[in-house]
């Protein structure tokens, strides 16, 4: 039987220019490529003593500026002050108590770990009891509906 040169389907490999790219692929394999001469680095522009390098200069200076006199001193009342923050809400007795079973139970017993001191196991088993009352008591006092069902955004 005589090999066909064209290969299985009848066309030659010549033919196909993905097979000549995966031969010149495989061919090739391993070798570097050659890169030519590196590219020069790039020039830096020439330092200036005007705002962002001089780039900008002819937004500051242009028509509907004005130049400010360097001769009068920055006046304390003419910037904005914002109006004090509100105080800090107080709450409840029985959700402060709540919060600490949520938070200081898990330190405590964290606490005691870290450091190996043993407790007897009822104190244990309160605090954690503490962490799930206070969980299970927070989320029993959230509010049941929304909050406001018109919301208008940002307010100034």
């Amino acid at each position: 039987m005589q090999s066909n040169p064209d290969g299985p389907e009848g066309r030659g490999e010549a033919d196909d220019p993905a097979d000549a790219a995966w031969r010149a692929i495989v061919d090739n394999y391993g070798d570097r490529a050659e890169i030519d001469d590196p590219p020069p680095p790039p020039v830096a522009p020439p330092a200036s003593s005007a705002p962002f390098g001089g780039r900008f200069g002819d937004l500051t200076t242009g028509p509907g500026f004005e130049e400010e006199d360097e001769d009068e001193p920055f006046l304390a009342d003419e910037h904005f002050e914002p109006p004090p923050p509100p105080p800090v809400p107080r709450t409840t007795p029985d959700r402060l108590a709540a919060w600490v079973g949520i938070f200081g139970s898990p330190a405590i017993l964290l606490a005691s770990l870290i450091f190996s001191i043993s407790m007897p196991t009822f104190v244990a088993y309160l605090l954690v009891a503490g962490f799930v009352g206070g969980f299970v008591y927070l989320v029993y006092q959230m509010p049941r509906g929304p909050r406001d069902p018109w919301d208008d955004g940002a307010q100034v």
